[in-house]
């Protein structure tokens, strides 16, 4: 094998001092999750020339557990009522024309997942289970393996997509582009950096998690995506609101990737408790321990804040066959000394979604200044997890616009510093005290020319970072998952997302954009 992972359409061209290996292809898709996958089978398909990268085997869909919440035919949900819950939610900020295009096709991707392989857990022979987890006032989670629905669609995603062109260990390092469109992807895998030529990037990198010093995503969620697109030139949006799991395991002294306790157990009956067996959520909010995972997220940290304890907890002894419904979650607590059928599992928010992410259409196109109108694609399976970078694949492929620069510099910070800063400034509930001294740390960066994962990944985790707490500084009021403790109240005047685009580097308040 050569050095690019294929020798399909590849040379190697000088660039300074450098030299590169080239490739080029019709669409390149950065992340091996389901969005990325979905997308990539979807592009595939469709005759498309596709080539896949992945900078490590670890995907965030593989550790999630809970299910997918999805209206089937011919049961008392509705689309009307799964829209209603999802607008709730969302402190409102939802896209309506977004939130009923994804609840409408839900069943239709599920369809296709199962088409590919997927299969779900069945309440009865032909009949998918269904649970209910926080903020839904319907059961229509379907499930996989108890609490192994992530691993189950990985399996059977990377099944059916076992003939694309996947590239492991291949970092993005930038999306290339001219002054009106895109033109590739700077790669880096260990025999050094190259280029893939395509008029289509689609984003699918996984998540953010790791800005902060634990977090349930795996080790590669360094904000990927969000750095790709700043650098590139494209806005992001909403990316203060980052959604903290309420029920992470809790370890003394646990950083990096923390099991996660799937909500599903609440669904089933669990109840969150503090030390002294008092209700965590009681009086909180109408639906107790299944509100929505930021209602619940801030009662614990409440809780956690007057008592002074480093954790909750969240008792599943009364739920029937926990071991064998919950497999998953049963063999981390015991791999932690913890029997969750004798004793309440002890439990803390950690840093899981982001709710914001790149500026994005209805079908996960992005816009660039002054670009072709896009290819109509198909809107894949799962558009919530991807952002297309792309222009008209009429344009012509040029070597000359896709020379990248001899030096690309970046600002990095070191990054427990980093992420201690980011836990203790930027986490449940921030003020502006903790977020202009967030703001400090961050301004110590140093400038560096990444050289190989770890300080790329640096620089992504610093962009991130700095883009979370322009737009937390800037959002003057609580509002869904973004908690400011000196403007507890929400605001009805700042009902509308904030935009950050990079200016010389550093992520800027851009103008508000209203709610369409």
């Amino acid at each position: 094998m050569n050095p690019t992972g294929s020798a399909r359409g590849s040379s190697r061209f000088a660039c300074g001092s450098s030299t590169l290996w080239q490739q080029r292809a019709d669409v390149v898709v950065v992340g091996t999750g389901v969005a990325g996958l979905v997308a990539a089978l979807a592009a595939h398909r469709r005759g498309r020339r596709v080539v896949v990268l992945s900078k490590a085997r670890e995907t965030a869909t593989f550790y999630a557990q809970g299910g997918i919440a999805v209206v089937l035919p011919d049961t008392e949900d509705s689309v009307e009522a799964h829209v209603a819950d999802t607008v709730a939610a969302g402190g409102g900020l939802c896209d309506a024309d977004a939130v009923r295009s994804i609840v409408a096709a839900g069943y239709d991707a599920v369809a296709d997942l199962v088409a590919d392989g997927a299969r779900f857990d069945e309440a009865t022979p032909g009949q998918w289970a269904l649970t209910r987890e926080g903020g839904h006032t319907r059961r229509r989670i379907i499930h996989a393996g108890g609490d192994a629905t992530g691993a189950e669609v990985q399996r059977a995603l990377d099944r059916a997509a076992a003939n694309l062109d996947i590239r492991r260990d291949h970092a993005a390092l930038h999306v290339l582009r001219d002054d009106d469109t895109v033109t590739g992807v700077l790669v880096r895998n260990e025999d050094g950096v190259g280029i893939i030529h395509a008029p289509s990037v689609i984003l699918a990198t996984g998540g953010l998690g790791h800005v902060y010093a634990a977090t349930t995503n795996p080790s590669g969620s360094t904000g990927d995506g969000i750095a790709l697109a700043l650098w590139a030139g494209v806005a992001v949006r909403d990316i203060e609101f980052v959604q903290f799991h309420p029920t992470m395991l809790y370890a003394e002294n646990g950083g990096g990737r923390r099991p996660l306790i799937t909500e599903a157990l609440r669904g089933e009956g669990a109840i969150l408790v503090d030390s002294r067996g008092d209700s965590v959520t009681d009086g909180v909010h109408p639906m107790g321990d299944l509100a929505p995972r930021d209602v619940v997220a801030a009662a614990i940290n409440a809780r956690l804040s007057a008592t002074g304890d480093p954790c909750v907890y969240l008792d599943a002894r009364g739920v029937a066959g926990f071991s064998d419904r919950f497999p998953t979650v049963a063999a981390a607590c015991l791999a932690a000394g913890v029997d969750p059928t004798r004793q309440p599992i002890p439990v803390v928010p950690g840093a899981h979604y982001s709710c914001g992410g790149v500026v994005t259409d209805v079908c996960g196109r992005t816009e660039l200044p002054g670009s072709s109108p896009p290819e109509k694609w198909p809107a894949p399976a799962c558009t919530g997890g991807t952002a297309g970078i792309r222009t008209a694949c009429s344009k012509g492929w040029s070597r000359q616009r896709d020379t990248p620069p001899q030096d690309r510099r970046h600002d990095c910070v070191d990054r427990q510093t980093l992420q201690h800063s980011m836990s203790e400034h930027a986490s449940v509930v921030r003020d502006a005290d903790g977020l202009q001294r967030l703001d400090t740390v961050l301004a110590e960066a140093r400038s560096v020319q990444p050289a190989n994962r770890q300080s790329f990944e640096d620089a992504a985790l610093t962009v991130t970072a700095r883009a979370i707490a322009v737009a937390a500084l800037a959002r003057t009021e609580s509002r869904g998952c973004h908690h400011r403790g000196d403007h507890p109240e929400t605001d009805p005047a700042q009902e509308h997302s904030v935009t950050i685009r990079a200016v010389a580097g550093r992520p800027t308040l851009d103008t508000p954009t209203a709610v369409c």
